[in-house]
């Protein structure tokens, strides 16, 4: 699949199933988002994002819990888990879960932030749909830059492929 291509298949299959997504963003600051809106239409399957990147925004916009942060930091699967499942909470007044798709992603882009334990180019990311949560760690290499948008094409890639998998 052509990484340019991501957003626009994942958009037009999102429209035809009638379902709508909606990000929660850290480290990526918001690519994700942009990436789906710069589709023509996206309007009909886009809710919106949070971009979350200070903690404090992350337990007040998402409900990630302050023990949470403190055992597991920002960067780990029970964070972005809490993030995906905040997102899908706040919107279920406007979008029922069976109908949305959310993702979370939290991770360190560089060049500073990592440890032995979590280096430069970890990344958390999570997926919600209805009552089913997936959640991935992932490598990446290079500048900020490229790992963000590798992080973003991951999460697209990740999201479509995750869906498809479960309803087709």
């Amino acid at each position: 699949m052509d990484p340019d291509l991501a957003e626009k298949i994942l958009g037009e299959w999102l429209a035809q199933k009638g379902f709508w997504i909606a990000t929660a963003e850290s480290c990526t600051g918001g690519l994700i988002a942009n990436r789906l809106t710069n589709i023509p239409g996206s309007s009909g399957y886009f809710l919106g994002g949070v971009v979350s990147y200070a903690n404090q925004a992350k337990m007040q916009w998402l409900g990630v819990k302050t023990e949470t942060l403190a055992v597991y930091g920002a960067v780990s699967r029970q964070t972005v888990e809490e993030m995906a499942w905040g997102l899908a909470q706040n919107l279920r007044e406007i979008c029922p879960p069976s109908r949305l798709l959310t993702v979370a992603v939290s991770g360190i882009a560089g060049p500073e932030g990592g440890s032995a334990e979590k280096p430069v180019g970890t990344v958390w990311i999570a997926w919600s749909f209805n009552s089913l949560l997936r959640a991935e760690v992932f490598h990446f290499q290079g500048k900020r830059l490229a790992i963000k948008n590798q992080s973003a094409d991951q999460a697209l890639y990740g999201a479509l492929q995750w869906m498809q998998g479960l309803l087709e």
